[in-house]
Order: structure tokens, then sequence, then C-alpha cells
């Protein structure tokens, strides 16, 4: 009886052990990343979490989305996204391993799995096909999908994708509603400090939403706005002068916003490939 026991407990063993390697070992294969490189993708797997909540707690709401290709959106959203969330995202290859290991530290410090220290090929990984659980097999398939990303697709596409997809606020997704949402206006015309403000509530848009009034929410905001003013992203009297022009209802020439001519010592802000 021990030994048939036994090799039952064996065989549960090595059928968990075969779920998890099939389970995890399909992610590199499916779905078809090269997809994205053209196509935009329909509902997301974080869409489909944020639904089915609602749906758990009998709440009567839908998804609000968007898209609007990177060219129609604001410069400043891209900059103040990138200091916010990945400031290396130029220059590494879909990971950000000191911030992960400092994110680890933390963890290990205070006694609980939060991961953390997520690039932005990570997040749009876990946006477009996985959920916001986090635990260690979670984050395996979220590894084994952002190293497809960044094989698959452009660091263009990787951020004009997430900006698409990403949630802005409780089933607010894509720059676009966002901009409609909180500014009244089109992506495109967002000022460096509405960028700021938004780049601030992806962590948790939630709870720090660009129209509520969190003091960490309004700090960080100030930071990422400062921080892009000392890199050259923002002149602030060349800002003052086109605020006075659209006060007055003049048309800003496209010729004279300092963003188009922005290279710059860092690789983060020179300008995007075609």
């Amino acid at each position: 009886m021990m030994r048939h026991g036994g090799k039952i407990i064996l065989l549960s063993v090595l059928a968990v052990f075969a779920f998890f390697v099939i389970d995890i070992g399909r992610y590199f294969f499916y779905p078809n990343v090269a997809d994205l490189k053209k196509n935009r993708p329909g509902k997301t797997a974080f869409m489909e979490y944020r639904e089915d909540t609602w749906r758990a707690k009998g709440i009567k709401k839908k998804i609000s989305t968007s898209w609007a290709p990177l060219s129609q959106v604001s410069p400043y959203v891209m900059k103040a996204v990138i200091i916010a969330e990945d400031d290396k995202f130029w220059s590494h290859e879909g990971f950000d391993f000191e911030a992960m290991q400092k994110a680890l530290e933390k963890d290990i410090k205070n006694k609980k799995f939060k991961a953390g220290g997520s690039t932005i090929s990570q997040q749009l990984a876990k946006n477009l096909y996985l959920t916001p659980a986090k635990n260690p097999i979670r984050k395996i398939k979220e590894a084994i999908l952002t190293w497809r990303i960044e094989r698959q697709l452009s660091k263009r596409r990787i951020i004009e994708l997430y900006l698409n997809v990403a949630e802005w606020g409780d089933g607010l997704f894509g720059i676009e509603t966002a901009a409609s949402k909180y500014y009244g206006k089109r992506a495109q015309d967002l000022s460096a400090r509405e960028a700021a403000t938004l780049a601030v509530a992806l962590p948790n848009p939630r709870r720090f939403r660009p129209d509520g009034h969190s003091q960490y929410a309004t700090n960080s905001a100030e930071r990422i706005y400062q921080i892009m003013v000392r890199r050259g992203i923002v002149i602030e009297e060349y800002d003052d002068v086109i605020e006075e022009k659209d006060q007055e209802g003049e048309k800003n020439d496209p010729r004279e916003n300092p963003l188009n001519d922005l290279s710059g010592g860092n690789t983060m802000f020179k300008d995007l490939p075609k």
C-alpha cells in the first residue's frame, strides 16, 4: 500500500510539473506577436480582466478605448512616460536588471512579493496577454513574451502600442481616451505638464487619477516635469509664449516646436526611427 501510494503521489507531481511546462512553454510560440508589427491589437487580456472584475461585482460598465498613431500623440507624452516608467527604454533589450534587483531587495525587506522594476516592454506583454496577478508563474510568462516582443517589434512600435493599450483610469484605455476624458482635447495637443500628470497615473490609474487630489501624484508629476525641463525637452519660456498664442486663438507653427529638433547625448531622447 505504501509503495502504491508513493507511485500515485509521484505521478501526481509529474502531472502537475508537465502541466506547468506546457502552460509556460506555449508562450514561446503563442500568441503571434509578429502580427502586432502592422495590426492593432483587439481587446486585450487586461481589458477582459477589468470586465470580468466588474461582472463579478455586478457593476454594469463598459471599457472605453481608442487608438492614436504615435504621430498624433504629443511628443511630451512619450518623453514623460519613459521618464516615469522606464528611463532606459531605448537602450535595454526588454529588461532593466538593475531596477529588478532593487525591486526584489525591497520585496525581501518587506517580506512581500510585489516584483516591480518592470520595463515598458514587460508592461506591454502583461497588458496584452496576461493579468495583473503577482506570482512567479505569471512573471515567467511575462518574461518570455517580453523577450519575443523585443525581437519582433521596433522600439517605436512598442511605445506606440503601450500608449494605446495602457489603462489611464478605471476602464479607460489608450492615451487618446485619457486626453479626452481628463483634458477635453486630442492626445496630440497635450502640454508637458498634462503629459507628466498622466504619466504618474500609469502604475495605479485608479488610485492616482489625473483629476484626483493625491499629493503624491502631484509631487511626482512636478518632479517629472522638472526632469523634462533639465533635459531640454521643455523650454518653459517657449511654452509660456505658446500658451499665450493659444489663448489668442492663434495656430501654433510646428516648425517652431523645439521637440522637432531634440537630439542630445542621451539615447533616450534621440529621434525615433522611421
